[in-house]
This record gives C-alpha cells, sequence and structure tokens, in this order.
C-alpha cells in the first residue's frame, strides 16, 4: 500500500472526486435514457420498480426507499395514477397513511421492461469484470456509509 503527503492525499480524493461524479453523471444519463424509451422518467421508473418487487407501500416510505422528497414521490404518484400503473389505498387501519399499489396494467408494463432495463444496467457495467464489480460495490459501500457516521 503506498503512503501519500497530505497534499498527495488531497490531491488524489479530488481526482476520486471528479471520475466519481463523472462516471455518475454518464452512468445516470444512459439509465435516463434507456428508461425514457418506455414513456417513463427514472423517478417513475423507481416507484413501479419497487412496488413490483416490494408489493403495496405506504407512498410515505416510497420516497425514503428511492431517495426522493415527499413533494417529488406525490407528484410521481400522481403521474403513475394518471397513467394507471398505480393505485392509492387507504389504509383501514390509520387514515392518516395512503398506501400505493400497482395495478395490473402496471405489472404488465413492469414484466415487459425490467427484464430489458435489468440488462441495458449489465451492459452499462460490462466494462467491469464480476471481480472488479463486487470490488465496486464493496468500495462505495464503505464510501457512502462513512459520510452516515
Amino acid at each position: 500500500m503506498e503512503s501519500a503527503s497530505g497534499n498527495d492525499e488531497k490531491d488524489l480524493s479530488l481526482k476520486c472526486f471528479v471520475v466519481l461524479s463523472r462516471a455518475s453523471h454518464a452512468v445516470m444519463e444512459q439509465d435516463r435514457q434507456n428508461i425514457k424509451q418506455y414513456g417513463l422518467y427514472p423517478a417513475e421508473f423507481g416507484v413501479l420498480e419497487l412496488l413490483h418487487h416490494k408489493g403495496e407501500q405506504a407512498i410515505q416510505q416510497i420516497g425514503k426507499k428511492i431517495l426522493l422528497t415527499s413533494g417529488s414521490i406525490t407528484y410521481v404518484i400522481d403521474k403513475l395514477e394518471k397513467k394507471g400503473f398505480l393505485e392509492r389505498k387507504p389504509s383501514p387501519e390509520d387514515r392518516r397513511v395512503t398506501y400505493a399499489s400497482i395495478t395490473e396494467q402496471g405489472e404488465m408494463l413492469m414484466n415487459n421492461i425490467f427484464p430489458k432495463q435489468e440488462e441495458a444496467v449489465n451492459d452499462m457495467f460490462s466494462a467491469l469484470t464480476y471481480d472488479e464489480k463486487h470490488e465496486l460495490k464493496a468500495l462505495l459501500k464503505k464510501l457512502g456509509l462513512s459520510q452516515q457516521a
């Protein structure tokens, strides 16, 4: 393992930040383009993917799970409801809670597009070997968790 002076360490940290930012932007832009071909935005896809795989969810919790603000999640839920992909259901136990549930039309859409999106994401990461993907995942997780401390 290399040892570095304080200035070298700071310079390398800045370079890592720039590379991470550019890579993240490139990957997210490609993801946005992939999802756009299905007439959806990434946040809409994120909500549908969550409901498709995890089932009915309290709307108040969806934003936390897919990293959207409460104002944004309401807008996304409204759009998906108008498209017929989900429906709101009041909680029988707590009138303050409303659930979002994927509709049959939403399920049909996700059954069609999720495998294609999964393949598109795999293609985006095809420049990395299996072991490199494991290493990248571990390093990014370590970086992210260190910021929460």
